[in-house]
């Protein structure tokens, strides 16, 4: 692996104000960003704002009437209500932005063997619709850009966020350029879930412990039946114990030992690592932050050892 200290993709439109008591807490963003900083993680000659994606790169993934209706404001009241968040120019500029990071931490993974987008991981977006705080995928935004550039051949997302990668498992359904791989809570959103190439779905009120003992089990599987050439790692940190929204029951040591896993088993094979930041809703925003923190944090060191 390289040791060209990596950027960190991060751009303030990441941010917007939302309504009092809105269950997205968007400001992590910054908070992490600062955080890093503050910890002397990264440095702020680290930081690059990826701009916005293109329409092109959108429109392989995402249906062009739905985005149509995401870029002109105009849709429908429910599946605003669906996404869960607003549906305005500032919206569209972020999401867009969002989906830039991606891109360019894939792009600078290749090149050094780590990426970082300070935002991304809005895994619940279908072709046709979004969910769950997701408006674009910008992951599968980004596969597509890769694979279309014959940059790579095969791809393997690696999504350890609480709640399933639905908008994932459908977009690479039968495309075997690209292996999803997702762990979640068995009894979490979404209800119907999809089919991914391979789901480990967990119990309510599962642990470190066990948790970390099926993860060592599967990653190794997982990296010498796929051969990827680019691992997408969607690192929710709302597995905590604490997390509104989880029902799983990780402390955030298990959840940094998770991170410490994925990034040792990767880069021991050579792969390189996309990191995007997924989801995170505990009360207390200093546990969202400082597990956001660690998941970066665990990827520079290893990065380096390696």
């Amino acid at each position: 692996m390289s040791q060209t200290e990596p950027s960190i993709f991060f751009s303030n439109q990441y941010l917007y104000t939302l309504p009092e008591n809105h269950r997205f807490p968007i400001d992590k963003y910054i908070l992490v960003k600062e955080q890093l900083l503050y910890q002397g993680i990264i440095q702020e000659e680290q930081l690059v704002d990826p701009e916005l994606c293109t329409e092109k790169d959108i429109l392989r993934v995402h249906k062009a009437e739905y985005w149509q209706a995401i870029k002109t404001c105009t849709l429908p009241p429910r599946m605003v209500r669906r996404i869960g968040l607003p549906n305005t120019e500032v919206s569209v500029k972020r999401a867009q932005s969002s989906v830039a990071g991606t891109i360019a931490a894939a792009e600078t993974a290749l090149k050094i063997g780590i990426g970082v987008n300070l935002a991304g991981g809005t895994h619940h977006a279908y072709p046709d619709r979004g969910e769950g705080f997701s408006t674009l995928n910008d992951i599968a935004i980004a596969s597509r850009r890769l694979l279309a550039n014959q940059l790579v051949k095969r791809i393997l997302i690696i999504d350890l966020d609480v709640h399933q990668g639905n908008g994932n498992a459908v977009i690479f359904q039968g495309e075997p350029s690209v292996f999803t791989f997702s762990m979640h809570g068995k009894d979490n959103y979404p209800l119907k879930k999809e089919q991914s190439d391979w789901d480990i779905a967990l119990p309510t009120g599962t642990e470190d412990d066990e948790y970390l003992g099926i993860l060592k089990e599967a990653l190794p599987k997982l990296i010498e039946r796929q051969q990827p050439q680019i691992v997408f790692y969607q690192s929710g940190v709302d597995v905590l114990a604490t997390d509104k929204l989880g029902k799983l029951a990780l402390s955030k040591a298990g959840c940094r030992q998770r991170d410490k896993l994925v990034f040792e088993h990767c880069f021991r094979s050579n792969i390189p690592v996309v990191t995007t930041m997924g989801g995170g809703y505990s009360e207390r925003m200093a546990d969202i932050v400082d597990a956001h923190c660690n998941t970066i944090h665990a990827g520079l060191v290893i990065y380096t050892d390696f």
